[in-house]
């Protein structure tokens, strides 16, 4: 696979991200679905359940999970909603941009009411649970615009992200992320950035949220690994990974 180098144009590192999206797609299709279930029990009920991000969190954002091949997030839905913390998932609708001025569509987050609501969504075509459109209205939402209206911001504590390969930057101990290729998380995360309100910004000028992802053990590449994730000037690094053999890698806290 191509290596990243700091002269990567655009174009070598979209090659790049290609390749490494279709080696980890072969690899994740071998994992059984026995080890899928018993990996997303060891970071959903031991890992965020013990760390002061999940537990002193109010506002959550955190991804519902394909059926196959990713942490499965459905135990950490229902601890965050008992436990009584607001949770935001991802809501994917029209931009209403030209192509040319950017994405055809947005990725929002927007909130559940409650375990029934969740367990009210009915699956999309990937067998993802999705918000019914007609009830977005009712929801409250982060960043607050649908459809050209605006609505107040829900500022987030902490967005559980996925992603399909991950990895530590040998010179600086960031984790890094390569996603699914649709950018929905990369907009979504700039567009966050501009809407954040002074007090909801860290030290540097960033968002305060922050952003940890979940893995199978199978996801994350290790030094010795042949493979590395190819990042670009507008992929966010991320705070840390959980995972699926229960621990937790994290980037350095003065980045």
């Amino acid at each position: 696979m191509m290596q990243q180098t700091p002269e990567m144009n655009s174009t070598a590192l979209k090659t790049a991200k290609t390749q490494l999206r279709s080696l980890m797609k072969q690899r994740l299709a071998s994992i059984p679905p026995e080890s899928i279930a018993s990996q997303s029990g060891l970071t959903s009920l031991q890992q965020p359940g013990q760390i002061p991000p999940y537990v002193n969190a109010k506002n959550v954002a955190v991804y519902l999970s394909m059926p196959h091949g990713e942490i499965q997030t459905d135990l950490i839905v229902r601890d965050a909603l008992s436990s009584g913390k607001r949770v935001f998932i991802p809501y994917l609708h029209k931009s209403g941009l030209p192509a040319a001025d950017g994405p055809t569509r947005l990725m929002d987050m927007v909130s559940l009411r409650d375990v029934e609501d969740y367990e009210a969504l009915q699956r999309d075509k990937w067998g993802i649970p999705s918000v019914d459109a007609a009830t977005v209205n009712q929801r409250q939402r982060s960043v607050g615009e649908l459809g050209g209206e605006r609505s107040e911001d829900a500022s987030l504590d902490l967005i559980l992200l996925p992603g399909v390969a991950f990895d530590t930057d040998p010179s600086t101990g960031v984790i890094r992320r390569l996603g699914h290729g649709k950018g929905f998380y990369d907009y979504f995360l700039h567009r966050y950035t501009l809407a954040a309100s002074e007090q909801d910004r860290a030290p540097g000028g960033r968002p305060s949220v922050l952003l940890y992802a979940l893995a199978l053990q199978e996801q994350f590449l290790p030094p010795s690994s042949e493979h590395t994730v190819p990042v670009g000037p507008h992929d966010q690094p991320i705070d840390g990974v959980f995972l699926g053999d229960g621990e937790l890698r994290m980037s350095p806290t003065d980045r």
